[in-house]
């Protein structure tokens, strides 16, 4: 499983301050979101990189604690991308 974490939160952040008001996905968190998740079903892969430039369907963002946590399924790959 490919498991590489960027080496601190600020790595997710990318260069865009008007994308910091969105807030993580999962229910109980209420922090600042600085990076989005996807699922690929097909290839058994969740991919997560830098946040994107809007909120989109079957997208989640994700706060840096949860999106360097992130578990997935038996079989599954996750495939991190940190900012440039």
């Amino acid at each position: 499983m490919d498991r590489r974490a960027p080496a601190a939160a600020e790595d997710w952040r990318g260069d865009d301050e008007g994308m910091r008001d969105r807030l993580c996905s999962k229910s109980t968190c209420s922090r600042e979101a600085v990076a989005t998740m996807t699922y690929d079903y097909r290839d058994a892969m969740a991919v997560v990189g830098p946040l994107s430039p809007s909120s989109a369907t079957g997208a989640y963002d994700l706060c840096a604690e949860h999106a360097d946590r992130l578990s997935v399924p038996d079989g599954w790959r996750v495939v991190k991308h940190a900012a440039r």
